[in-house]
């Protein structure tokens, strides 16, 4: 009989245990992901953190980092957090406290409360412009601009990301939907702190003279001036396809006139004129 009561209770401490597992993989599916997080995120200026150390709330702190990248913290004083990762971090007050003799084992916990050290701004055609927080390393333009809801149906194919590289100004467009298209990372920049996207509006074009519906419409990818007419409607039955007038600005600012093909690639900012037909 206490053979059968040992069976019976290793049984249920063993579904019990097969139990606490189902619970864990259900409630952190992610596991590995946060803890990836919590390893990649750099802590930056600004930013509000909060120290718990276990079974030690009188050492409970939270704080705002320092623009110097430091914190005040009781019985270490200054401590450097900036351009540390969380687990750095937690490892570094750890350290201070074992070192000093404060605590035989202290278990740190660093709990992020606010990002304000890593931050990108969102400008232009976007559907959400602000300032987001830069979470991970590695972030992509094509993700930042997810977390801004993404172009607006206003805005350009094009985006340009401006911020610094290696102590140097960095400047470079991105062509969003050869991006897309093509899903190859390298054309996919990271962002760093203080990196700005801005997103122009769509490039127009103008028609005008003896066409359906003249007007301004969008330049759409090797979009030529036969496609042009064709969205404008066609050409009126007084409209001629000879002789359509293309005027274009130059590099120096001016506008240039002259006579284009219909075959021709429209630009950003182009005019066109239909002339009527003399016959």
């Amino acid at each position: 009989m206490l053979q059968a009561l040992r069976h019976r209770v290793s049984a249920a401490l063993r579904q019990t245990a097969a139990m606490a597992t189902l619970i864990l993989a259900a409630t952190l599916p992610n596991g590995a992901h946060a803890a990836d997080a919590k390893a990649d995120y750099i802590i930056g200026p600004g930013d509000v953190v909060r120290v718990n150390v276990y079974q030690n709330p009188d050492l409970t702190l939270e704080t705002r980092v320092s623009e110097s990248g430091t914190i005040s913290y009781p019985l270490l004083g200054s401590v450097k957090l900036g351009g540390l990762s969380i687990a750095e971090a937690e490892k570094t007050i750890a350290t201070g406290l074992l070192k000093g003799n404060f605590l035989r084992q202290p278990q740190v916990n660093l709990l992020l409360l606010q990002i304000r050290g890593n931050q990108a701004s969102v400008l232009g055609m976007v559907n959400k412009p602000g300032r987001y927080p830069i979470e991970v390393t590695g972030l992509r333009l094509s993700e930042l601009l997810a977390t801004a809801g993404g172009i607006a149906p206003a805005g350009s194919d094009t985006a340009t990301l401006v911020g610094v590289r290696g102590g140097k100004q960095f400047r470079k467009q991105i062509d969003i939907g050869l991006l897309l298209m093509e899903g190859n990372e390298r054309d996919d920049p990271t962002i760093e702190n203080g990196d700005t996207v801005y997103v122009d509006r769509m490039p127009m074009v103008y028609v005008y003279g003896q066409v359906q519906r003249p007007g301004s419409m969008r330049v759409e990818r090797g979009m030529t001036v036969m496609q042009v007419l064709a969205n404008g409607g066609g050409l009126t039955a007084r409209g001629t396809e000879k002789n359509i007038k293309l005027h274009r600005r130059t590099a120096d600012g001016k506008v240039a006139e002259r006579e284009a093909p219909l075959s021709e690639l429209v630009k950003d900012g182009d005019v066109l004129f239909v002339r009527e037909s003399l016959f």
